[in-house]
């Protein structure tokens, strides 16, 4: 059974106010089904920080609601993004802090908000990647970074950064049965080799394993790390094969290492152990890490394409944590929906047997082997890690168009996104009355 990581949170802090002031004594977002806009109420909150404004999060009350300071320019703001925030007087907080005091309930206070980065080629269109179409719809800023970054150490301005479905190992995505006459795949494959020969590496693997030892030292020195889709296995893939070659001469004109399974050091990785690696191009999966396929782990290629008994109507359960004595698992969890419909994507979900212990199972398909969302420690930093492509599209295809927000304005799966951009920002110590 893997650990659950306690963190140490629960202190009043009277929050400073400024502007035109209310006769109220807060504004309450609601998180629960009465929110009008549960994505954009993250931007909301995430402005109000960037104001130099104080927000309680409300853990497991209505939701994991916030409380903001009673400023009238705060109210417009929400109401001008569609955001259903209330007025409440000294009594109705007090009430509040009562029940959030009785029950399974914390209050966290939210204090500066955090640099973001997101990861990303500057071929792929923003749509490729769920989390910028959620900051995008949720108003929130955010910078990008590449290869060239990385290696300058510019990871070290951020406090957050997000992978999607970049490929670590240097396989280009082990797109090339399906698209190695596309252009788009051309395109993609040209960008990182010039990448690479501009940055003085004689191939792509080497060029994405030295990014992703930037990115483990980011982690190590402090830095918080979210990761969806194939990013968070490719980049454990390519920091286990660093003294070895498990890239096929299709992608960089020599062969794969005979024995690199057993060459594989899995002391260098972040979140997986024990994984084997595909190594055919013919397959479209980078491991056995990966439940969207049957595998006979027993074989090093021998990946069945048959996917896992499942469908549109799979739901994932979000485990319940004590906000008291678990905070951090809880704001990663917040949510208006204990079940989650399920989305696939290259890595759907997380093969628990291959999970490191100490690590945090935040979300599984209940009777499967299927980790859809966990989180971990890494030297003085965090990680959380989720499965899956787009939360709002069951399987997202190559040329598919991007999904529209709009329609899915109180998503719970781009919820489970979002909590993340504020888990930085948290002060480590919850607050008392």
């Amino acid at each position: 059974m893997k650990s659950k990581i306690s963190a140490i949170f629960p202190l009043l802090v009277l929050l400073p106010l400024s502007g035109k002031i209310l006769s109220g004594q807060g504004l309450l977002i609601p998180m629960d089904l009465t929110q009008t806009d549960h994505l954009k109420a993250y931007g909301a909150v995430y402005q109000a920080l960037l104001d130099n404004h104080k927000v309680e999060w409300l853990l497991n009350y209505r939701g994991g609601s916030f409380l903001l300071p009673p400023v009238r320019s705060l109210e417009e703001m929400c109401r001008l993004r569609g955001v259903d925030c209330r007025p409440v007087s000294e009594s109705q907080k007090m009430d509040i802090y009562v029940q959030v005091e009785a029950g399974n309930m914390e209050r966290i206070e939210l204090e500066k908000a955090p640099r973001l980065a997101v990861y990303v080629p500057p071929t792929y269109d923003p749509w490729d990647d769920a989390v910028r179409l959620a900051l995008d719809y949720a108003q929130v800023p955010y910078s990008t970074v590449w290869d060239e970054e990385v290696l300058s150490n510019a990871l070290g301005q951020y406090d957050w950064l997000h992978l999607h479905h970049e490929d670590f190992t240097g396989q280009f995505g082990k797109f090339y049965a399906s698209f190695q006459n596309a252009d788009w795949y051309k395109n993609e494959v040209r960008a990182n080799n010039r990448e690479a020969g501009k940055l003085g590496f004689g191939k792509v693997s080497q060029l994405k394993l030295a990014v992703a030892q930037k990115v483990r030292q980011y982690l190590q020195e402090g830095g918080f790390l979210f990761a969806m889709c194939s990013a968070p296995a490719t980049l454990d893939i390519a920091l286990a094969a660093h003294r070895t070659d498990i890239v096929p001469a299709e992608f960089d004109g020599d062969p794969a290492d005979p024995r690199c399974q057993e060459r594989l050091d899995y002391s260098q990785t972040i979140a997986f152990t024990g994984f084997r690696a595909i190594t055919s191009p013919m397959v479209y999966e980078h491991s056995d890490i990966d439940v969207n396929n049957t595998f006979d782990v027993g074989a090093a290629d021998a990946a069945l394409e048959a996917p896992a008994s499942r469908g549109p109507e799979t739901y994932f359960t979000l485990f319940d944590f004590s906000a008291k004595y678990d905070p951090v698992s809880c704001m990663l969890t917040q949510n208006h929906a204990a079940l989650v419909r399920e989305f696939l994507g290259q890595d759907t979900g997380f093969r628990r047997t291959l999970v490191k212990d100490g690590i945090v199972l935040l979300a599984e398909v209940a009777g499967t082997d299927e980790v859809k969302y966990l989180h971990g420690l890494f030297g003085k930093g965090s990680f959380a890690y989720m499965g899956g492509h787009d939360p709002e599209d069951y399987q997202h295809l190559v040329g598919d168009p991007p999904t529209d927000l709009r329609l899915h304005r109180n998503s719970p799966g781009y919820r489970l996104i979002l909590n993340n951009i504020l888990f930085p920002a948290a002060k480590k110590k919850p607050l008392k009355t």
